[in-house]
């Protein structure tokens, strides 16, 4: 099942658009050229016989048609885990996108998701028009293509970077697939001036609007001294991540790029080994696979409430780390969001490991689970000087414990009522922590605060009970409707 089950007069009045919000959604190969486009390309338009459509990159590539240069399907937004019927394939084509597994096959993978592989196979092939290995392969070809347009890297470190295993295969499926070797596209494409020995630059698309102010100030008033920064546009951060070598340390950079509806991001080169993670991280903070136009037809109506509830564009800050994320969480359990931010701070430089950076301020990296396992039974002993409390150091712990054992799973591949459910037992974790942690870390785009500060300031007069009841109508994406609640306040209030 390789096209798209859709009429193709639809599908071909949909690409003849140019509306960015069928981005990602649609490809259509062209059998005159032999090359596949996003529908926002604006090369000559093709004639309707000459088209295929496909529901992804990768089954466009399986049916043999080549990458278009123009439009760069590279750089096409991805879709949510909740978009469609197939939450499964969705989970898996994340943790295959995100490099969230070793070099694994689909039973790996299966396991992972806790169904067999026949069953993942079936549903992905249905959802993707591939098996899962193919659209591994087709998305790191892809990304090799991104590094080979955008930077001045060798081959041979783009062929690592994009996940690789060695510069042979890399060569002998990008020929197969571009109908030409690496070397020979670099010739074609024009490389980012704006790379060079300290950092490689890349774009990540979206579908807009996007609003980056709204993202920006809410990531700025979070901060953690250290390990973040927000200046003059620019999100920038320490990055520490295991990689298959061993542990990767180094720094990012993300601002908007609004012309090309897209992020730029620049990565130290220290973390080149580690990209496809980086990347997704920076998709999952950044929210660049939600779709607005779907979730503001469903919470436009916020706005009859009161003119201003809930913007188009608006996005749910996610994480960059799971466990970073969470332990601020706690920490802002009953305090301001400058004292949490504060607390945060402290344990960085406390128990984060010094780097060096090229960016001001950004001088640590955060503690990791296992850093924190190893205060022993009594965490209290070293976060109370920090003036974290004996509650907040014992959940910090417990929350540590869990993701070092693996009996916790905050990663975007995990099932979040599950993760939720086990979050939920944790000493210290009530029901807005594990609402909070469920909608930054595990990407649940449902969870609903009803008794945040910030909500209740909102929908003021409105008790906890009949928020709720309001926000039934808000579902599936409570989650926007409360970022949407928060951005419509002037100051404080927010989390």
């Amino acid at each position: 099942m390789d096209k798209l089950p859709l009429d193709k007069k639809a599908c071909y009045r949909a690409f003849m658009s140019h509306d960015p919000r069928f981005d990602g959604r649609l490809f259509v190969g062209v059998s005159s050229t032999g090359i596949y486009c996003r529908p926002v390309c604006r090369t000559k338009a093709p004639k309707e016989e000459n088209c295929t459509f496909f529901t992804s990159a990768a089954a466009a590539q399986a049916a043999g048609y080549r990458p278009c240069l123009k439009c760069r399907p590279e750089l096409a937004p991805g879709l949510a885990p909740i978009d469609g019927p197939a939450n499964l394939a969705r989970r898996a084509a994340l943790m295959l996108e995100d490099d969230l597994l070793p070099e694994g096959g689909v039973e790996e993978l299966a396991a992972a998701l806790w169904v067999t592989g026949r069953h993942l196979r079936r549903v992905f092939a249905a959802e993707y028009g591939v098996p899962p290995v193919k659209y591994r392969e087709t998305h790191r070809l892809l990304l090799a293509k991104s590094l080979l347009t955008d930077t001045d890297l060798p081959v041979t470190d783009v062929a690592y970077a994009a996940g690789f295993g060695s510069l042979r295969r890399f060569n002998a499926i990008f020929l197969r697939q571009c109908r030409m070797p690496p070397s020979a596209l670099r010739k074609e494409t024009r490389k980012n001036a704006g790379n060079n020995r300290d950092g490689v630059a890349l774009y990540l698309g979206y579908r807009p609007p996007y609003r980056w102010e709204d993202i920006l100030d809410f990531l700025a008033g979070r901060a953690i001294p250290g390990v973040e920064s927000v200046s003059d546009g620019v999100y920038a951060r320490t990055v520490s991540l295991q990689g298959e070598k061993g542990l990767c340390r180094g720094w990012i950079s993300v601002s908007h790029a609004e012309k090309k509806h897209a992020l730029a991001v620049t990565a130290s080169a220290s973390l080149l080994p580690v990209l496809p993670k980086v990347l997704a991280g920076v998709r999952h903070l950044f929210d660049l696979r939600c779709d607005p136009a779907v979730i503001f037809e469903r919470l436009a109506g916020m706005n009859d409430i009161r003119p201003g509830l809930f913007a188009p564009g608006t996005r749910v800050p996610g994480c960059f780390d799971a466990f970073e994320m969470a332990v601020r969480a706690i920490l802002g359990q009953q305090v301001t969001v400058a004292t949490a931010r504060t607390l945060a701070g402290r344990v960085a430089a406390s128990l984060g490991t010094p780097l060096e950076t090229p960016i001001p301020g950004l001088t640590h990296t955060f503690p990791s689970s296992a850093d924190i396992c190893r205060l022993g039974d009594a965490p209290e002993n070293v976060l109370g000087p920090l003036g974290v409390t004996g509650v907040r150091a014992r959940a910090i712990a417990a929350l540590a414990k869990g993701l070092t054992s693996g009996e916790l799973d905050l990663s975007l591949g995990a099932a979040p009522e599950e993760q939720m459910k086990k979050l939920l037992k944790l000493p210290g974790f009530g029901p807005w922590t594990v609402q909070y942690v469920a909608m930054r870390a595990l990407g649940w785009p449902d969870a609903m605060l009803e008794t945040d500060y910030g909500v209740k300031k909102a929908l003021v007069g409105k008790s906890p009970k009949e928020i709720l009841a309001i926000a039934s109508d808000w579902r599936p994406w409570r989650s926007y409707a409360t970022l949407g609640l928060w951005n419509s306040l002037k100051n404080g209030g927010q989390p």
